[in-house]
């Protein structure tokens, strides 16, 4: 059973505000819920629906498909719901080898998930945000990441600041940028991915030493620009086509 108090507090946890204030964040769904386990997040509650859902020390507490209802964050509730400890801050300036993600101002939940699955896929173990980058902890961004979350570093900083301190090459996504597909790319180096409506900001374009761009092969060349998250995935895949 799952008390009005766990309700209200699982209820609150979709707000950022009250994420930070509990240090806590929601997960759904089997396969998001054992990967952070696995990863060594700290468990604080555990739901399902079905028994053995779970084959590991914790014991989840059986609760019904109408409680379920109460406290998901999903229009269509899974089977099981977790809520885990947001873990320590850690060290942005922690390096990294190889290729960095830099996200200036991304607000869709979805776009951020996804693109943490990217840089799972592809191997890019640091993404550093704007402060007011979407907050990873957000459910529909936890379930986004169908666990990749757990193997990707994400940190939130003054990514203008922090960028003038790496001695790498900056790259950024631009509409006159040079074609990324007659571009030699390293192997090391920061990928700025700019704001879904706004691209990159004005102060961060200034920090780019390489402008690059995704070029349009169709006939008319009339749509406007590309979802981040699919031209993320596109801009990975080439940087790391010869890796």
């Amino acid at each position: 059973m799952v008390s009005k108090n766990q309700i209200k507090l699982i209820n609150s946890l979709q707000q950022k505000k009250y994420r930070k204030l509990h240090n806590l964040f929601i997960a759904e769904g089997k396969k998001v819920i054992q990967e952070l386990i696995d990863a060594d997040f700290k468990l604080e509650y555990l739901f399902v629906t079905k028994e053995n859902l779970f084959d590991f020390k914790h014991h989840p507490e059986l609760i019904s498909d109408s409680e379920l209802k109460k406290i998901t964050a999903l229009t269509t509730a899974n089977d099981c719901l977790a809520v885990f400890k947001i873990p320590l801050d850690l060290d942005k300036n922690k390096t990294s080898s190889g290729l960095e993600l830099a996200l200036d101002n991304i607000k869709d939940p979805g776009n951020m998930g996804t693109i943490i699955r990217l840089c799972d896929w592809f191997g890019i173990s640091k993404i550093v945000c704007t402060e007011e980058t979407v907050d990873i902890y957000n459910p529909k961004v936890v379930q986004a990441t169908m666990g990749s979350l757990a193997r990707v570093a994400v940190y939130y900083t003054n990514l203008s600041e922090y960028l003038k301190t790496k001695d790498l090459e900056i790259f950024g996504t631009f509409m006159e940028g040079k074609n990324i597909y007659k571009s030699e790319l390293p192997s090391e180096g920061i990928i700025v991915m700019g704001n879904e409506a706004n691209g990159i900001s004005a102060e961060i374009e200034n920090l780019v030493t390489q402008k690059i761009s995704i070029p349009r092969f169709g006939n008319l060349q009339q749509t406007e620009s590309l979802n981040v998250a699919t031209a993320t995935a596109i801009i990975l895949s080439e940087f790391k086509r010869n890796s």
